[in-house]
């Protein structure tokens, strides 16, 4: 008798990629390289250093966190981004120890205390980030003027903030919040290098397109009905980065298309209403952590239905 080969089918989808999830997380960090020169270049040394002990961090803490439960470590990646992205998010002055803290809670308590990466519900670097901005309000609310390096840092007011003073007009304010010559966090700076990262990554299919859209232009629409500047609130604060990089995270955002564009939307809504109404100056935070906890009720909603399924009726119950 020949031998019957066993055929394995297993569960959809069935459709492979080449990308793996090194390979992807890899194309983030290469484009984050075009926002981290800028904060480099614009805040000098002391963004070198907290980007570094940021991502170093990092990745001891979930080098330490694996060992512990006693799961097989592998350099995906994933840490390096988180801790990237949490130094982008900071303020060029804040304390080396203190972006310390914010990757270590990022990773043991936002990543790995729920099972490690695809099982977190939201997103590690933006979750630190408010840890640390309630832990230290003062530290995380405090911004310097880019001075480059070896000069001395001076403090400033971002754009968003309502002691913030335009000096020679509109234009220039433009210019400089488009380039990254304003105060704010390392990688919110410049929208020019920040959208040239973030449309790398849509060409080459490594993030959906949808998001970013849907987050950003609801804002404009949004700041237009309400009588305020749409470019001053999409060039200012951290929404360019927000949109490309935390909101387009494939473990906490939707997985449908659909629900891609209620996410984008929904946190466009709170952003706005974050910023005009709410006791602080930004939104872009807090709103993609909200959003990530109706993921799940998101994805529920949009669902698509399998091909050729009938429902059953009443009788047939």
């Amino acid at each position: 008798m020949s031998k019957v080969k066993e055929l394995l089918v297993s569960p959809g989808p069935h459709i492979r990629s080449g990308a793996s999830i090194s390979l992807i997380m890899y194309l983030v960090v290469a484009a984050l390289l075009l926002p981290t020169g800028a904060s480099v270049f614009y805040f000098g040394f002391q963004a070198v250093w907290l980007i570094v002990a940021c991502i170093v961090s990092s990745v001891i803490t979930e080098f330490l966190i694996k060992k512990m439960r006693k799961r097989p470590f592998i350099m995906d990646g994933s840490a390096v981004i988180t801790g990237l992205l949490l130094a982008l998010t900071l303020p060029p002055s804040l304390p080396i120890w203190m972006g310390v803290i914010g990757s270590i809670f990022a990773i043991a308590i936002v990543k790995e205390a729920f099972g490690g990466l695809g099982h977190n519900i939201f997103n590690p670097a933006l979750g630190a980030r408010a840890f640390l901005a309630v832990c230290f309000p003062v530290e995380m609310t405090t911004w310097t003027k880019p001075v480059g390096f070896g000069a001395d840092a001076v403090t400033t007011a971002t754009p968003l903030n309502p002691g913030f003073v335009i000096d020679n007009g509109m234009t220039s304010i433009y210019k400089d919040m488009f380039l990254g010559n304003t105060g704010g966090s390392l990688g919110e700076t410049s929208a020019l290098l920040i959208l040239i990262a973030g449309l790398a990554l849509v060409i080459f299919r490594v993030i959906d397109w949808r998001i970013p859209l849907a987050y950003i232009g609801t804002v404009a629409l949004f700041m237009f009905a309400a009588g305020e500047d749409p470019l001053f609130q999409i060039l200012g604060g951290g929404l360019m980065i927000g949109a490309f990089f935390m909101a387009t995270d494939y473990v906490t955002s939707p997985i449908t298309w659909k629900g891609r564009l209620i996410f984008g939307i929904g946190a466009g809504i709170m952003t706005s209403l974050i910023r005009l109404y709410g006791g602080m100056n930004e939104g872009v935070c807090f709103s993609i952590l909200l959003m990530n906890a109706l993921t799940p009720l998101i994805d529920r909603m949009t669902k698509t239905k399998p091909y050729g399924l009938i429902k059953k009726t009443k009788s047939e119950k």
